[in-house]
Order: C-alpha cells, then sequence, then structure tokens
C-alpha cells in the first residue's frame, strides 16, 4: 500500500468519524426538541385540566411547601445528570427522560398557574429569553470548540451551595430572595456550556437520550428562575 493510498484511508476513517458525531448530535438535539415539545403540551395539559390548581393546594398547604419543591427541583436536576453520565441502556435513559420531563412539568405546575395568573404574557417572555439564552450559550461552544470541562468543579459546587441555601431558608424561614434567581441563572448558564461541550466531545455516540436528559435539565433550570426574577418584578 503506497503512502498516498494510507493517507486516502486515514482521511476515509475521520470523514466517517466526523460523520458518527455529526449524527449523534442532530440525534441529540432532536430529543432535546421532543422533550421540550412534551414538557410544554404536559404542562398546558396540566393547566387546563384543573391539574397544576390542586398541585398549587398541595404545595401551599405546608409551610415550607415552596421550599420543598424548589429543592424537588435542584434534586431531580442531579438525579438526571447522575443518570445521563452513568446509564447505558437505551430502556433505561428513555424512561429517565420521560420520568424527568413528568417530573419537571409536576413541580413547574403551581408556578406556571401563578405567572398565567399575574400578567399575560409572562411566561411566553420567560421562555422566550431562556430560549435565546440557550441559543447564544449553544452557538458559543459551537463556534468556539472549546471544552468546558473544567467547569465541573464550579457547577458541583454551586449546587450544592444552592441547596445549603434552601435548607437554610427551610430551616430558619428566610426567603431566597433575587439575586438568588439571578446567581442560579448564571450557573444554568454554565451548565449548558458545560452539557453542550459534552455533546461535542464527551458524550459516547450511543448516549444521545442522556445527552438530552442533561440538556433538558440545564435548560428547564434557565427557565425556572428567570421566570423567578419576572414574578418578583411583579409582585
Amino acid at each position: 500500500m503506497s503512502y498516498q493510498d494510507i493517507q486516502e484511508q486515514d482521511a476515509t476513517v475521520s470523514r466517517g468519524g466526523l460523520g458518527d458525531r455529526a449524527a449523534f448530535i442532530t440525534k441529540t438535539y432532536n430529543h432535546l426538541l421532543a422533550a421540550i415539545f412534551a414538557f410544554t403540551a404536559l404542562s398546558f395539559y396540566f393547566y387546563q385540566s384543573g391539574i397544576s390548581y390542586k398541585i398549587l393546594q398541595f404545595v401551599s398547604s405546608f409551610g415550607y411547601g415552596w421550599m420543598m419543591l424548589l429543592g424537588g427541583f435542584i434534586a431531580a436536576s442531579w438525579v438526571a445528570t447522575h443518570l445521563a453520565h452513568s446509564s447505558q441502556s437505551k430502556v433505561t435513559q428513555y424512561s429517565s427522560l420521560i420520568g424527568f420531563i413528568i417530573a419537571e412539568a409536576v413541580i413547574f405546575a403551581p408556578m406556571l398557574l401563578i405567572a398565567a395568573n399575574m400578567a399575560d404574557g409572562m411566561i411566553q417572555s420567560a421562555a422566550t429569553i431562556t430560549l435565546v439564552g440557550f441559543a447564544l450559550l449553544t452557538a458559543i461552544v459551537f463556534y468556539t470548540r472549546k471544552d468546558f470541562s473544567f467547569l465541573r468543579s464550579l457547577l458541583m459546587w454551586g449546587g450544592g451551595l444552592a441547596l445549603l441555601a434552601i435548607a437554610g431558608g427551610f430551616i430558619f424561614g428566610f426567603q431566597l430572595g433575587t439575586w438568588f434567581s439571578v446567581a442560579m441563572v448564571g450557573l444554568a448558564g454554565a451548565s449548558i456550556l458545560y452539557d453542550t461541550s459534552n455533546v461535542i466531545h464527551h458524550y459516547p455516540e450511543d448516549r444521545y437520550v442522556g445527552a438530552s436528559l442533561q440538556l433538558f435539565a440545564s435548560v428547564a433550570m434557565m427557565f425556572w428562575y428567570i421566570l423567578r426574577i419576572f414574578m418578583s418584578s411583579d409582585e
């Protein structure tokens, strides 16, 4: 085999590898889009059927119901992160994604109901800002091709501190204000950078469902806290 033949063979393998990665990325974002649509449809159903109101009544019946809901939101995101990174079975990955979408719809239901009654277009505005922010952060990673793996420690520390703050509010009875929400939006942005970088560089190509689960968790976190900022500014 000549040197030219070897070069052509290496180029063919390289193109094949790039094609596989491109297919993985496409599948990941298709699943993310499907997850967002499923979450939106389920949230709309909860609102129209009155389930959102029943969930709100249940949460409001506890003195620290909202703190419990906030803690449940972060805990669900952490579980999603673990499953996205560790699960190899397609059945487990799909089950985790579907379960997480349902859990997020339940957790979001009371806040979406309150926001819908506070001001027309509040939810749509928060969703628009979330999607624009997600698109910009995604574009940064795809354009620079930078590996943001170094953000992992920051995200772990930030998530731990957030849980401590929530636990402190639960124990001592103080409210987590707007600045906490602003900080969490920043943490969600860092999480999107980290997740997108992993999609480009690190995720095994058979785990596109897990990768979409991770991205959906980060988008949901950003939407949650942007909506909280809108709600606090309208009070």
